[in-house]
């Protein structure tokens, strides 16, 4: 556990600190606010399109050579972030900004590792992973005005700091978790239960019985669904917050103030989702990110203070429909069949994340962030109903 959290800390520095500074390369290379939010739906769409290959790893050789794998990545495309950035290649930067979805595709999986071998409490036991990521995930984006200062005296745009950090210590976190995350949690479960090897279940016998599973169904739409509205909402805050000329530093401030909702009380939701269940957890998520929704939605573009409020209580949303989402879909699948459903679902979250951060630019764009945090909030009232028809059977 300790090592699990030890490297979220550092792949939260590496992720976080480029949330910003990624869709304002983008703005700044295309000249268009229409398209940056593509740094984050790029990235989102990397996670996405790692979830199973990285759920495949782990069912062949374990949790330390899938997470491992996942964090190299992200370093190599924040090597590739830099180069697109430096010579305005937007294809070039778009590519870095993939493979560092990878990073959050391993951190994602790094939560179940968490509780491979746990009998009971799994949330409190997910929740510390999750909380792991609270140290680097809030230092990551107040780095960017050092992290700039970097970059330019090595020659550097200025935008490209961040991904400088994150090339650093995605590749510690990787270090970390080969050297350290021993012994393999995963190949652990697999030895206690009596087997060789956890049986090797196909993507497609696991969907199968996520379509036939009322519960299981629900809890991916849990996670999706929060995933979406925050990615959403989030992306496009440094962009609404840019056109009145604030500071690198207060928008690094308010992300950091996000972020710190996302992971910091973690542990909380944890606890309350072991204490009052799963299902009321994620009503509390759904009551959360309505809110947030209300407060962001109203607010001017250059009052950070209730940005800050509404995007802290955007990420706490999520963490309710996360932690909680997670336990319960862990839960309701057969441990056979939980490897390949963690995949699915992370894959389902990711792909939800992509959506909104792609269609999140079109509508501040077009409309308003105020429309914008209206729009994400339709999806919110709907898991909301859902959860009600849930609680009914």
């Amino acid at each position: 556990m300790k090592v699990l959290a030890t490297a979220q800390v550092l792949n939260g520095v590496g992720v976080a600190g480029t949330v910003a500074a990624g869709s304002l390369l983008v703005a700044s290379i295309t000249n268009s606010e229409t398209l940056s939010g593509l740094a984050q739906t790029s990235s989102v769409l990397g996670a996405a399109a790692l979830a199973l290959p990285l759920a495949r790893l782990t069912g062949r050789g374990g949790r330390r050579l899938a997470l491992s794998t996942g964090l190299i990545a992200g370093a190599i495309g924040s090597l590739l972030a830099i180069l697109g950035g430096s010579d305005k290649n937007i294809y070039l930067m778009l590519t870095g900004t993939f493979l560092v979805g990878a990073a959050s595709a391993a951190g994602y999986q790094a939560r179940f590792a968490a509780i491979d071998l746990a009998n009971e409490k799994r949330a409190k036991q997910l929740s510390f992973v999750v909380w792991g990521s609270t140290i680097g995930a809030v230092t990551g984006p107040n780095l960017m005005e050092p992290a700039g200062n970097l970059a330019e005296s090595l020659d550097l745009p200025r935008l490209t700091g961040p991904y400088l950090i994150s090339a650093l210590t995605l590749g510690l976190a990787a270090l970390v978790i080969q050297l350290f995350l021993r012994p393999d949690p995963y190949l652990t479960a697999a030895k206690d239960s009596g087997a060789s090897s956890l049986p090797r279940i196909k993507t497609k016998v696991a969907l199968r019985h996520i379509r036939s599973n009322p519960k299981t169904l629900f809890a991916i739409a849990a996670i999706a669904i929060g995933h979406i509205a925050m990615v959403a909402v989030m992306v496009m805050t440094p962009v609404h917050m840019a056109h009145v000329d604030v500071t690198l530093t207060i928008i690094g401030l308010v992300i950091s103030v996000h972020v710190l909702g996302m992971y910091a009380i973690s542990p909380l939701v944890g606890a309350l989702t072991d204490h009052l269940g799963r299902l009321r957890v994620i009503q509390i998520g759904v009551v959360t990110l309505l809110s947030s929704a209300l407060i962001s939605g109203l607010a001017r573009a250059g009052d950070a203070i209730a940005l800050g409020i509404g995007l802290f209580l955007l990420g706490l949303g999520w963490s309710c429909t996360l932690i909680a989402g997670s336990a319960l879909l862990t839960e309701s699948v057969e441990p056979e069949l939980r490897s390949a459903s963690q995949g699915a679902s992370d894959l389902v979250m990711n792909l939800s994340g992509a959506a909104g951060g792609a269609v999140a630019g079109v509508i501040i764009a077009s409309l308003s962030y105020g429309w914008l945090c209206l729009l994400a909030a339709i999806p919110v009232a709907i898991l909301g109903i859902w959860s009600l028809k849930i609680k009914a059977r």
